[in-house]
């Protein structure tokens, strides 16, 4: 793609008193002398819209901000809501993203899983002393990450985003056309990152393509007192056809209550029957409860076909960065984010030069998809495995009660790298796999 070569128009149709000045901030990123061929931007810096306040769009810009390009974060929702989501996030982020531990609802050291027949598994015996999953609300998190990344220097719009206008010669912006205040507004940018989820506007904007989404349905229940101290440190996962035919449901602690939910990609008409199927399962331990929230909400189930074009990159659920199996989002949005923002504070030099959509491909696109890609793939095909029927189920079921597996599944879970495993112990764990899907397929029948 040509490179631009000239500034943004000085016009109000692209500039809007949204602040006043640039503000300056140190660079948390080492910028390195680079031979690029861009054009410099004499008295400017690179200007990034990043659509979507969540954790994606936040570690986005904070990144952004950090690195010196000037950087406005949009985000239409109040602070109070969220998607639906279980909260869990793997020990590693709490250090990689700074997390403070004040955010932090439940340590949760247990993890207990049920079978369609209701065979349970504790989960949790291989956990270290200094080891746990950390439940947090996501609204907590989400307005945390995105103050931090106005401290660092973005600019937070709150506001509706309706659409973005792309150019039509290379050299040209890109228009961010938002309603703020009940008043129809527009921002000129040098670079878009799509950070709105798996419905995202920004993605239909540039024909990134269309991928199968599932439903996420989440209650979140308050419990008497006596009943959430069984919910302490615990956390449940049911898996069998009564709670989804292709996921599993869950039961979440939080600071005064449990998130109770499910999700589908194959049966989303029928959400509310598997809702009622978790209830029923989870029955005596939720009696008394009060519902006190009810969120629904659509969840990628793989990559788009595109993610990025011209001077635009999508991100976390936009990107669809969230895995199979185990349906975690969290920890993917914030680190897609984080990349995709470091990677054009280095393409611009700190923002001083324009970047193009080879900048983004070689440093974004094509350094996440040699750290994770093999992740995405390999979760894929422990769903299509075990998922497959109520037999097969059982039989995940049995394998998790194997320590080995335990202490495989929370090295790679906690740490996000490949679990350092004993090659007989590896062979063994394949041998037992093959053994619990022939036995519970011949129960199933």
């Amino acid at each position: 793609m040509a490179s631009l070569s000239h500034p943004f128009h000085t016009s109000t149709t692209f500039y809007l008193p949204l602040h006043t000045k640039t503000k300056t901030h140190s660079r948390s990123l080492t910028i390195k002398a680079s031979k690029s061929t861009n054009p410099p931007l004499p008295g400017r810096k690179l200007r990034a819209a990043v659509i979507g306040g969540g954790p994606a769009g936040s570690s986005t810009a904070e990144a952004l901000a950090a690195g010196g390009v000037e950087t406005f974060l949009f985000e239409r929702s109040p602070p109070s809501t969220a998607k639906p989501c279980g909260g869990a996030i793997p020990l590693c982020m709490l250090s990689e993203f700074d997390i403070p531990s004040h955010l932090i609802d439940r340590h949760v050291t247990q993890m207990r899983i049920f079978s369609p027949s209701n065979l349970s598994v504790d989960f949790g015996k291989t956990l270290r002393p200094n080891e746990f999953i950390a439940m947090l609300r996501r609204e907590v998190l989400d307005s945390f990450l995105r103050s931090r990344a106005e401290s660092r220097g973005a600019n937070l719009v709150s506001a509706l985003v309706t659409n973005l206008e792309v150019p039509t010669s290379p050299a040209a912006p890109y228009v961010v056309h938002y309603t703020a205040d009940n008043s129809r507004r527009s921002l000129a940018v040098d670079v878009v990152i799509g950070a709105d989820g798996a419905n995202s506007r920004v993605a239909k904007s540039i024909d990134a393509g269309s991928y199968a989404c599932a439903i996420a349905f989440q209650e979140r229940i308050k419990l008497p007192d006596e009943k959430m101290e069984y919910y302490e440190n615990l956390a449940e996962m049911y898996v069998g056809s009564d709670v989804s035919p292709d996921f599993y449901a869950w039961v979440f602690p939080k600071c005064d209550h449990v998130a109770v939910g499910t999700g589908t990609v194959c049966a989303k008409q029928d959400i509310k029957l598997f809702q009622r199927g978790i209830r029923d399962r989870v029955k005596p331990k939720i009696n008394g409860g009060k519902v006190i929230k009810v969120e629904a909400h659509p969840i990628p189930e793989h990559p788009r076909p595109v993610r990025v074009r011209g001077r635009v990159a999508l991100v976390g659920d936009a990107a669809g960065y969230v895995t199979k199996c185990a349906g975690e989002g969290i920890y993917f949005a914030a680190k897609s984010g984080r990349m995709c923002g470091e990677a054009i504070v280095k393409a611009s030099e700190g923002g001083e030069r324009m970047i193009n959509e080879d900048d983004l491909k070689r440093e974004y696109l094509r350094a996440w998809d040699a750290k994770y890609i093999s992740t995405f793939r390999v979760m894929d095909l422990l769903q299509r495995v075990f998922y497959d029927s109520n037999a097969t189920r059982e039989a995940l079921v049995e394998l998790c009660g194997d320590e080995y597996v335990q202490r495989m599944t929370f090295e790679s879970y906690l740490y996000k790298r490949l679990a350092d495993g004993d090659r007989w112990k590896d062979a063994k764990m394949v041998w037992n796999t093959v053994g619990s899907l022939i036995r519970c397929r011949i129960v199933g029948r």
